[in-house]
């Protein structure tokens, strides 16, 4: 195929992989954000093997290495600090030839851009719409701005505007039924050891420590919670001291350490999973294609594989840019469906839709050696396109 111009919406870390990949596939790419600032939007990113291998085989494998984060083991406790399992990450490294590197959002955008520009983005650019025809694809923006090219790559995040645009029809998203907090905090005393992702379940809740780099861990709280509940009014560690209340030492700990400053509350939604992902010269990629729970810890993951894949389709193909975004769909569409319902089933679990069932999975945990847990992240893993 000859060489190409993409115009890519959105340089979250789905739309920065994507401009990457194709740019080192030869193809000219211009990319687009509504945003004034670059600032990463969360705090972490639980990266498995099968973005990490994304993320090699561009090139960033070694830098990753350096900023993510060392997990070697993964425990579970109880609310009461009781151990349920603990058990080591090697036999996952060894099955599918790729550590897992979780890594801050922050560190993560800055080795994407660093291998882009930081130039490359184009701020303020709210993208309402797109015009195409048999030749070329057209990004339209809030402020009259036009931005033709052979394709448009809609990496718009789980808000799209662009979804509507393939499916013809808006999707809404849809609560699952938890709020989310979640952070950065330095490793110390009284935290869990800082080369172990540790959670702690009970009453349908959880509280996670996951280490990044810069001896720090990634924290996440989980509540269910009506939809629409209000922040409490003295801030995030007044309301997590209320709902996680009698919980462990190192929850506590946690929570007295935490920067309500800088602690996000998000309430926690998916959306159905799609009938298309493309339309003519349009393809949605990430969150705006396959927005999930984060659960299974794969909406990152995913959207690498997203970027990948696409590349590959538009290399690998000489019928034209929509004959190659069919075959991107063909190729993504069952992979990130199974895993939306997958995340969807494990939230609902986790959470307590089904008490009984949550309260056998505590019970599953504590039989736990290891080998379910590993089982379902290698076939996961294995499932992916490298």
């Amino acid at each position: 195929m000859d060489r190409l111009k993409v115009i890519v919406v959105g340089a979250g870390m789905g739309g920065l992989t994507a401009a990457l990949a194709l740019r080192q596939a030869g193809y000219e790419i211009e990319i687009f954000d509504r945003v004034p600032a670059l600032l990463p939007a969360g705090a972490g990113v639980s990266l498995w093997s099968n973005g990490v291998k994304v993320l090699d085989r561009l090139g960033l494998g070694s830098a990753l290495a350096a900023a993510g984060g060392r997990m070697e083991r993964v425990c579970y406790r109880d609310q009461h600090g009781q151990l349920l399992t603990d058990f080591s990450l090697e036999p996952l490294v060894q099955a599918v030839g790729e550590r897992p590197y979780p890594v801050t959002r922050t560190e993560l955008q800055r080795l994407l851009l660093d291998a882009l520009g930081p130039e490359t983005v184009q701020l303020n650019a709210e993208c309402v719409g797109i015009e195409q025809d048999d030749h070329c694809a057209t990004a339209l923006f809030a402020d009259g701005r036009r931005a033709r090219g052979d394709l448009v790559v809609a990496a718009d995040g789980t808000h799209s505007a662009l979804r509507a645009v393939v499916l013809g029809h808006v999707q809404p998203r849809r609560y699952v039924g938890y709020v989310n907090w979640n952070g950065l905090v330095e490793h110390g005393d009284g935290l869990p050891p800082a080369d172990t992702w540790t959670t702690f379940v009970g009453a349908h809740q959880r509280a996670a420590l996951m280490p990044v780099g810069g001896e720090r861990f990634y924290f996440f709280f989980d509540v269910p919670l009506p939809e629409g509940a209000p922040p409490h009014p003295a801030g995030p560690r007044a309301e997590l001291l209320q709902h996680f209340a009698g919980w462990a030492e190192p929850v506590q700990a946690l929570i007295a350490r935490l920067d309500p400053a800088r602690t996000n509350r998000i309430a926690i939604h998916d959306v159905d999973p799609l009938p298309v992902l493309v339309r003519g010269r349009l393809a949605l990629l990430g969150d705006a294609a396959h927005s999930m729970p984060p659960d299974l810890g794969q909406g990152g993951c995913q959207a690498m594989e997203d970027a990948w894949v696409l590349a590959h389709q538009l290399l690998t193909n000489n019928l034209g840019v929509p004959d190659a975004l069919q075959r991107y769909q063909h190729a993504r569409q069952q992979r990130t469906t199974e895993i939306v319902l997958r995340a969807r089933k494990r939230s609902e679990m986790t959470h307590g839709h089904d008490p009984q069932k949550t309260r056998g999975w505590y019970a599953e945990l504590a039989r736990e050696d290891g080998s379910n847990i590993l089982g379902g992240i290698i076939k996961t893993v294995l499932g992916g396109p490298l």
